[in-house]
């Protein structure tokens, strides 16, 4: 055998161990995150995908959903026990991220998002819910408030994603959604980057407020770390800003009671981008600004979130319990 012929073989034999390893690490790590920080709620079947939510208290029926990188444990820590002394609380993982199932390879749409957290509502017994949805979730809640506006009593949008912006996709984000270099890269984030680096990445977006005591332990960082997370995540972000040019033209058709809150400190999600013309599309829209306020007022504002939820459910005829 030549000489160069053998190095060749080395090399891809050592690259073929080297990704071995590099699997067994993310499967590793994965197994660690889920021991940890296992479903909180039910499991259902729902159009043939496996669905996570975590069902709590008695009253008018709420519908809340994450954003970005999150799950169901990003409400459960405070908002949606308390939410639970007066209305009966739905938290729902969007797909492929928490425990439920990614719906196809290319990025869940937030119309197929919507199509499937209505869906599950409705299989756990949830009628005409107050849908509620963070950032990202946001956009998730106006879809199903555009698409399925017969399944809702009303709409409240936290720190909500809703308008096109001019800024490109980030490198991580394109990096990780990328047809070829997506698959590649993923594996090694899984295997070597410490939940310590999701820590980093939460406190940033708290910022800025401070991140709530016990969040971290409770929210699971590993969880964000998966392979199918991450993957399903990053393809979810490369498109939103598409679906969104698509659904924002269509606002004004929203006839539900909707409140609005959004941070003026909030340079993750702007309130001049999002908000701000999001009460404008609406017949009848109210809009909370929370003077300081970060992104993540699910949790720095939880007073004021709490108080828009009960005002959605009084404009749409509906009495908390408690």
């Amino acid at each position: 055998m030549p000489l160069a012929t053998k190095i060749l073989a080395l090399f891809i034999l050592a690259l073929a161990v080297l990704w071995t390893v590099v699997q067994y690490r993310a499967r590793m790590h994965e197994a660690r995150a889920e021991t940890t920080h296992p479903p909180e709620g039910r499991l259902i079947e729902v159009d043939g995908h496996t669905v996570h939510a975590v069902v709590m208290g008695e009253g008018p029926d709420v519908v809340l959903i994450h954003g970005s990188s999150g799950n169901t444990r990003d409400t459960t820590l405070s908002l949606a026990p308390r939410l639970a002394r007066e209305f009966r609380v739905f938290v729902i993982d969007r797909p492929g991220l928490g425990y439920t199932d990614r719906i196809n390879t290319s990025g869940a749409t937030i119309t197929q998002q919507a199509d499937l957290l209505s869906a599950a509502a409705a299989k756990l017994g949830a009628e005409d819910p107050i849908v509620v949805g963070h950032s990202y979730g946001g956009a998730v809640a106006l879809a199903w408030a555009v698409h399925h506006p017969q399944e809702m009593s009303a709409l409240v949008t936290l720190s909500a994603a809703s308008h096109p912006w001019s800024t490109g996709l980030s490198t991580y984000y394109k990096l990780l959604s990328h047809p070829v270099a997506g698959p590649l890269v993923i594996p090694l984030i899984t295997a070597f980057v410490p939940d310590a680096k999701v820590e980093q990445a939460v406190s940033e977006v708290f910022a800025p407020d401070a991140v709530p005591q016990g969040y971290m332990a409770h929210f699971g960082p590993g969880l964000t770390l998966r392979r199918n997370s991450l993957r399903a995540n990053a393809l979810q972000r490369a498109n939103l800003l598409g679906e969104i040019e698509a659904l924002s033209p269509r606002y004004p058709e929203i006839e539900v009671p909707t409140e609005i809150l959004h941070g003026t400190a909030d340079d993750t999600v702007g309130l001049s981008i999002h908000s701000e013309p999001l009460a404008r599309a609406i017949d009848g829209a109210e809009l909370t600004t929370l003077d300081g306020a970060g992104h993540m007022i699910q949790h720095s504002e939880e007073d004021a979130v709490v108080q828009a939820i009960r005002r959605a459910a009084e404009r749409a005829g509906l009495r908390p319990g408690g």
